[in-house]
């Protein structure tokens, strides 16, 4: 390991998160019982101009007077370069901070786009006396915020996940889209089908492991499309995100599925360190198990499966 190593974020389960209209109170309730580990309140892209106003006062009177137990809240408050996210950080932080865990900035640019939410947070925070540290999370889903993605990674303290916001990014890129989070079949690779998301979906995970952030997978489109979604799951699954935002309550349920580790992969990570510890006690840094070497990787490797197998335990 190098010498220089970042302080992991707060640990949270966050296999599925739903996205909630803070235009639409109706949808509260069903929410708050839901089966989510995570839930953002939405005051940007689901809330159309005329509403943006109501739709913050919603959202206050729901962290305060629901009970959602058993969920990480968060509340995606307006883009920076309108005249909403001032007042949403404000008037939200202000009246409802107590209840909220995290704020998920959208269409983060730059590192100067954290500090900014940072700065006012931390104001609100001491001038109000919550007693809570609030977590940012930042959406990258514009070609600047993918460009910039490492150094918004390092951004501030209160940092805890990078979110990849496919739908956008796409419109940034000027890419062509068939259904969003889903595969272009014109995107071919030596005749197969690829991942024209591949690059990015990386380049963001990268940067969460490397500054002990978490990485979340953003929407799937066709909420009626439960194989597409599963697949889209499983492929950021295999390149180490934790979890993935659910538009409609049907996808809650898959993305519990998808993002908790197998019990296989449990049951095996138990008997990787049952066996290194035995082989250390013979004086080996390495051992096999079923055939293959395991070492100080697999160790790292199944100490990351049984810490996930532990929260998702602690929930139920």
């Amino acid at each position: 390991m190098s010498f220089t190593q970042y302080t992991q974020a707060t640990p949270r389960l966050q296999r599925s998160e739903l996205a909630v209209p803070g235009s639409s109170p109706s949808m509260f309730t069903k929410a708050s019982q839901c089966e989510a580990d995570f839930v953002f309140l939405d005051c940007e892209d689901a809330v159309v101009p005329d509403d943006k106003p109501q739709a913050r006062k919603n959202i206050i009177e729901a962290l305060n007077d629901l009970d959602w137990s058993g969920k990480t809240m968060s509340v995606r408050i307006n883009g920076l370069d309108t005249h909403y996210a001032y007042r949403d950080i404000v008037d939200i932080v202000e009246q409802a901070g107590q209840h909220l865990q995290t704020i998920l900035i959208p269409k983060v640019g730059t590192a100067a786009d954290v500090y900014a939410v940072d700065m006012m947070v931390t104001q609100i925070e001491q001038a109000v006396g919550i007693k809570h540290r609030i977590g940012l999370e930042c959406l990258i889903e514009t070609a600047l915020g993918g460009a910039n993605v490492m150094s918004i990674a390092q951004a501030s303290p209160r940092l805890e996940a990078l979110h990849f916001g496919v739908a956008d990014y796409a419109a940034s890129m000027r890419a062509r889209t068939t259904n969003i989070g889903g595969l272009n079949p014109d995107y071919q690779c030596d005749g197969a089908l690829g991942d024209q998301w591949h690059s990015a979906l990386v380049q963001i995970a990268t940067a969460c492991r490397a500054f002990g952030l978490r990485a979340i997978d953003g929407p799937f489109g066709d909420f009626n499309d439960p194989d597409g979604y599963r697949a889209a799951a499983r492929r950021v699954a295999a390149l180490g995100y934790e979890g993935k935002w659910a538009i409609h309550p049907s996808q809650i349920a898959l993305a519990n599925e998808i993002m908790s580790p197998p019990e296989k992969e449990v049951e095996r990570a138990r008997r990787i360190l049952e066996a290194l510890d035995e082989a250390a006690k013979a004086g080996k840094g390495a051992a096999q198990l079923d055939g293959k070497m395991i070492d100080i990787a697999s160790e790292r490797m199944a100490r990351g499966i049984l810490q996930q197998a532990e929260q998702i335990s602690q929930k139920a």
